[in-house]
């Protein structure tokens, strides 16, 4: 049992590496579905601030169809047309759950939200945006899934290796 993050089509590399981060920060799988709008090459990579890919599991997938057919679960397809937000979608349930998230310019496919509308989630915001950048949905409905599942494997303290001790000097 355990969460994934879903990256449909990605377009900006260093969105992707921010998620990259958070997937790794949180033990999160990350897939990304094909085709990207950049390589991913370890230089490449790198460049787009990915720098902690040791603690970042991820999986390229050449298309959503092969994607969905090789992983069951539950799915919940973060977009501005859903109808209910993050905290009203039951992340904690048994088996696998995939946060799905569109292109940075287009969201997701019409047939994609139609087909799941049931699962389609929105962030709540006023109306002055029509979205939120995508490593920042992310974030938040990935921490709303570990919310609803008490951070379950995350510290709540921060771990002795990264104290900061030295860093600042105390006044």
């Amino acid at each position: 049992m355990g969460l994934h993050v879903v990256l449909y089509q990605p377009e900006i590399p260093q969105n992707t590496g921010n998620v990259m981060r958070t997937c790794a920060g949180t033990g999160t799988i990350l897939h990304l579905i094909e085709p990207l709008g950049f390589r991913l090459d370890p230089k490449a990579l790198k460049r787009f601030g990915a720098n902690c890919l040791e603690g970042v599991v991820y999986d390229v997938h050449s298309d959503w169809n092969a994607f969905i057919a090789s992983h069951p679960g539950t799915y919940a397809f973060f977009t501005r047309h859903g109808d209910r937000s993050p905290d009203r979608f039951d992340f904690n349930v048994p088996g696998d759950v995939y946060l799905v998230f569109g292109r940075e310019s287009t969201g997701l496919p019409q047939n994609l939200r139609e087909k799941h509308r049931d699962a389609c989630v929105r962030i709540p915001m006023n109306g002055r945006i029509r979205s939120l950048n995508l490593a920042n949905a992310v974030c938040v409905g990935l921490y709303e899934a570990l919310r609803q599942r008490d951070y379950e494997h995350l510290s709540r303290t921060e771990p002795a290796a990264h104290d900061g001790a030295g860093l600042v000097e105390q006044n």
